[in-house]
Order: structure tokens, then C-alpha cells, then sequence
């Protein structure tokens, strides 16, 4: 049984039923800050601490980074998606094989400029939601659910911090 806590250290999403402006606006917050906080945090990374996995079968800081930048980039897509087709039934990838296509084992700089590009054109969209923009959803072809954005908003904000809680759990084991 794998060790939840280094699993998930910061616990596993828990979808609301619905969610205030408040919240939204919050976890847009959450998502704006994500580049600078990654980007603060990768100076303290040596090449041999990004080799390393926050857990025994889990990726490695390296792959964590750059998988941040694939599945943020899929995210705003799925929200583009959903404010210009009735809700659409989006396409769902394999996270584990993205992890070990070529150029993840580049340097996560170029994931890190990706995030940074990216996360302030989707806060600008994000935020220029209306209420109802926000009820709108997509289908999860996976789950078979509707997703609203409201929730996938919850949901990124929420990712952006577990992946920096793994790799902090990589630096915590060099001291």
C-alpha cells in the first residue's frame, strides 16, 4: 500500500458541489502565482535532486515540472473548449507515458517558461468569467461526468500545489 501522505501531501482534491466567487477567485489566486512559486523553487534543485523521485515509484522533480506544464496546457485548452462548444466531450491523455516522451528529460526551465507564458493568458481568461461561464462544463470521457469550470478552476489550483508539495518533498530529503 503506497504511503498517502507522499502521495498526496497536501490530501486529495475533494470536488464542492458548487463554489463561491470567493473561491473562484481565490483558486485563480492560486493558479497566477504557480510560475513564480515553481520558479523560485526550482533555484534550489541540483541536477542530481531533479533526477530524484519524491517517492519511491513516483516521478521525478524533472518529470513533475514538466508534467506541470502538459497538464496545464491541456486545462486551458479544456476551458476554451467549454466557453465555444456545448459541452464538449474532451480528449483525455496518459499522463504516465507524456512523463517519458523526449523532451522530459530536457531541463525543466523550458517547462517552467511554458507556465510562464501560459498561466498569465489563461488568469486573464479565468477571471473575465461570468457566473454562468463558470456553470458551464465538459465531459470527462474517463469518468463519464460533467466537469464545470468552476470546478476544473478548483481543481488547478489544487494541482499546482500538490506538485509543489512533491517537490519539496524532494528537497526536504537532502537535509
Amino acid at each position: 500500500m503506497p504511503d498517502l501522505s507522499l502521495q498526496y501531501p497536501i490530501g486529495k482534491f475533494l470536488a464542492q458541489k458548487s463554489y463561491t466567487p470567493e473561491e473562484t477567485a481565490s483558486s485563480i489566486a492560486i493558479i497566477r502565482v504557480l510560475p513564480d512559486k515553481l520558479a523560485t523553487l526550482l533555484t534550489s534543485f541540483t541536477p542530481e535532486l531533479l533526477d530524484t523521485p519524491y517517492r519511491p515509484g513516483g516521478w521525478t522533480g524533472q518529470q513533475v515540472i514538466h508534467h506541470l506544464a502538459d497538464s496545464h496546457m491541456h486545462a486551458y485548452i479544456r476551458c476554451k473548449w467549454t466557453l465555444t462548444e456545448d459541452t464538449p466531450l474532451i480528449k483525455a491523455y496518459d499522463e504516465t507515458t507524456w512523463a517519458l516522451t523526449p523532451e522530459t528529460k530536457m531541463n525543466p526551465e523550458l517547462s517552467v517558461a511554458l507556465l510562464n507564458a501560459l498561466h498569465p493568458k489563461w488568469v486573464v481568461l479565468l477571471s473575465a468569467l461570468s457566473s454562468d461561464d463558470l456553470q458551464k462544463s465538459f465531459m470527462h470521457p474517463q469518468t463519464n461526468k460533467h466537469v464545470p469550470l468552476n470546478r476544473l478552476i478548483a481543481l488547478y489550483a489544487w494541482h499546482g500545489e500538490h506538485h509543489l508539495a512533491h517537490l519539496h518533498l524532494i528537497l526536504d530529503c537532502k537535509s
